[in-house]
């Protein structure tokens, strides 16, 4: 094939929410190109993009698709994201690389929660965005109301290109207000029929394409200038004037399609090969560093690693950009992020699972290689001299956790290295082996994230496994101070154990002053400070200990071993179990033997004292709160409301935004491991949340009772 120059490359995310028809409108440009023969459906099981056995077996994307098509001398390289709020990593991802985003909008269910969740996302990353209202032909087609919903939320920059003349199932013909054409189709879609616009629809057409013709002068002075004399632009004047709004965002063209009857498809292609900037008109992206890397194909060669398959008979599949530079085959470069050299052994232009082998692409284009020794998805890879490192791709916090484990445990090395490099291909998934909760928490974006990578690891992997629920990583603390003494003593013949330890603890509070004196009962306890010792916790808080003897009733060196025996008890709390933070402790008094004496006999007994002294300290069990953000349709905001309330959450806020409610609150993370499934449950999946951590907060006393008895259960079982 062709090898395209930066400036007629063009990169383009297909985006939309699930089941606005992505996979279909993919496979209708693919065949209005020449690359395939023959359309293939979902339920074919035989369609380009969709082509792993968990896409074929759900019956909707879960990775994205890279494929190419060469139209109008152009090479359009095109990433086909999947529409689940699930795997939303895939969208982000394809975004990050490409120049433009087309947002499909199905015309039977208007702008969903997801088209805005991604339109957000596109915003943030400053990318041109082209809606095209598919479905059309649908039942409960609807164009005039979609547009209408799309000016509410997205603004005055939506701009028609075109209209239907009529939607619903009758749909087979549309207005082209930037060519003032009509097209329209056969019952089988396809070819066009191409003829002037019929009198009763041309009042309307020429409203929108003074609209049209506005809105693309308003992008260049010249352009102006001449709308303001002539009243009129011609086609190429006005193509530049959209290409020029479309970088800066100041228009947002609509098209009409029909992917499924290939209706309308070959005059959008047409536009993106036309109009849509190419990579060399977009804003250079920037490097860690700071730099500002262009894609000049004679510049210092570096490319970035964005996307990871593993693929029957073939392995791994590294996908890239080229960010600068000319890649060729053979080529040796340096993979910055690893410190390893690797060697580019072949080159491929990708169309789903077909890969078609080239000898180089230029600054700007997109490819994929294989059977590289040491490379990681978000690696940069630089040739000797450039010093190029990417780091541009951020993916949401999780939002669904449970804990993983195989069915038998011999397996548990084998899931491992599984999960891993499932993780590659979905950053979104991420693994934790947490020794606080003795589980391995496997966190993604929903259930049905968790439950792809479920059947993916059981179909393909072969290895039954288990999802079970995670536990809370909990915190214990102290609300009072208290005072304890213990005396460990062990006789077994020779040396024997002898070790005691008095100390107090109190709530540990940042800034507070030292302690002076406490009084327990009728007794004051005077404290000298003769050392102080600040742990900050790995769990978050610390431990301070103030080294109070005086006398020399326990000697120095056996002061490491009691703080040994303290950290034991903050690491293993004395009421469930869990981290313990915040607390402040002095040791002013013990005993000790000039035999017996000796590390492990004070471990132990500064260990035993603490647990005693916690007890009475009114211990109080603290559990994570996250902020959580979720986007609803009003008519079920009620049922989400009453939902989130029975989950002990505190509503913060609510606010309108964009035609959704929006309901800020605080809850604690115990209630959220079924959100997912229960918020789109009630909402009919027109609904997205996203979560934070917060803070640590004071469980309420009825669920602190209930948490002490299954402890005690489950201690009594073991």
């Amino acid at each position: 094939m062709k090898i395209y120059q930066t400036n007629e490359i063009k990169n383009i995310a297909l985006l939309g929410s699930k089941g606005s028809g992505k996979t279909t409108l993919a496979e209708a440009m693919l065949y209005e190109c020449g690359v395939i023969k023959r359309r293939g459906t979902i339920e074919g099981k035989n369609t380009v993009s969709d082509y792993f056995p968990v896409e074929k077996e759900y019956g909707y994307s879960v990775f994205s698709t890279v494929f190419y098509a060469e139209f109008l001398n152009k090479k359009l390289n095109v990433i086909d994201c999947p529409g689940a709020d699930d795997f939303v990593g895939n969208a982000i991802t394809a975004l990050n690389v490409t120049d433009t985003g087309v947002i499909l909008v199905d015309a039977q269910y208007g702008v969903e929660v997801g088209t805005q969740n991604i339109f957000r996302t596109a915003t943030s990353l400053k990318k041109p965005i082209i809606f095209a209202v598919n479905q059309l032909d649908g039942e409960k087609a609807d164009f005039e109301n979609v547009i209408e919903q799309m000016r509410d939320i997205f603004g005055p920059k939506i701009v028609q290109i075109q209209y239907p003349i009529t939607s619903g199932p009758g749909f087979n013909s549309m207005i082209d207000v930037l060519l003032m054409k009509k097209y329209s189709w056969g019952p089988e879609g396809g070819v066009p029929v191409i003829e002037e616009i019929p009198a009763d629809q041309l009042d309307k057409a020429r409203e929108l394409n003074q609209k049209l013709v506005e809105a693309a002068a308003e992008n260049d002075e010249t352009l102006m200038e001449k709308f303001f004399e002539q009243g009129s632009l011609t086609e190429d004047e006005m193509r530049e004037g959209i290409r020029k709004g479309l970088v800066d965002r100041s228009i947002y063209p609509v098209f009409c399609v029909s992917a499924l009857k290939d209706m309308g498809v070959r005059r959008m292609m047409e536009f993106l090969g036309n109009v849509v900037p190419f990579v060399n008109d977009m804003p250079a992206p920037v490097d860690v560093n700071g730099n500002e890397v262009k894609p000049d194909s004679d510049g210092p060669l570096s490319i970035f690693m964005f996307k990871t398959t593993v693929e029957p008979h073939i392995g791994e599949v590294q996908y890239f950009k080229v960010m600068s530079g000319t890649l060729t085959t053979g080529v040796d470069l340096d993979n910055v992020n690893r410190e390893s050299k690797e060697r580019i052994a072949q080159i491929y232009c990708v169309c789903g699972q077909i890969k078609t082998q080239v000898d180089k692409l230029c600054a700007g284009d997109i490819g994929a290689t294989v059977k590289l020794k040491d490379v990681r998805t978000g690696n940069t890879l630089d040739a000797k001299g450039c010093n190029y490192n990417f780091d541009f791709i951020k993916y949401p916090a999780p939002k669904y956790q449970r804990a993983i484990r195989p069915v038998t445990e011999s397996d548990a090395e084998k899931l491992m290295s599984i999960l891993t490099r499932m993780h590659e291909e979905d950053p979104t998934w991420e693994i934790v082996q947490s020794k606080e909760l003795k589980q391995t928490i496997l966190s993604g974006q929903g259930e049905f994230h968790l439950r792809t990578l479920k059947w993916r690891v059981e179909n393909n992997d072969k290895l039954p496994i288990i999802f079970e629920e995670p536990r809370i990583p909990y915190r214990e603390t102290i609300t009072k101070a208290s005072r304890a003494d213990y005396r460990h003593k062990k006789q077994s013949g020779g040396a024997g154990q002898f070790g005691e330890v008095h100390l107090i603890i109190e709530p540990y509070v940042e800034g507070s002053p030292l302690p002076d004196t406490y009084k327990f009962g009728n007794q004051e306890y005077k404290m000298n400070i003769r050392d102080t010792q600040e742990i900050p916790l790995d769990w978050g808080g610390k431990l301070v200990v103030h080294n109070c003897i005086v006398g020399g009733a326990i000697d120095a060196r056996f002061i490491p071993a009691i703080v040994k025996g303290l950290m034991d008890r903050m690491e293993q709390g004395p009421l469930t179990g869990s981290y313990a933070r915040d607390v402040r402790v002095c040791i002013y008094d013990g005993k000790m033997h000039p035999v017996d004496s000796n590390e492990i006999s004070f471990r132990l007994a500064g260990r035993n004292a603490f647990s005693e002294a916690f007890r009475n300290a009114n211990p109080k069990i603290l559990e994570p709160v996250y902020d959580v953000e979720v986007m609803v349709p009003a008519d079920v905001m009620g049922d989400v409301m009453s939902d989130l309330q029975s989950r002990r959450a505190v509503i913060m806020g609510m606010s309108s935004e964009n035609g959704f409610e929006k309901i800020t609150a605080k809850v604690p993370l115990k209630e959220m491991s079924s959100y997912s499934t229960a918020l789109s449950s009630i909402t009919g999946g027109r609904s997205s949340f996203s979560m934070k951590f917060a803070s640590y907060e004071l469980v309420p006393g009825d669920v602190q009772e209930k948490l002490l008895k299954e402890y005690a259960e489950t201690n009594k079982e073991e």
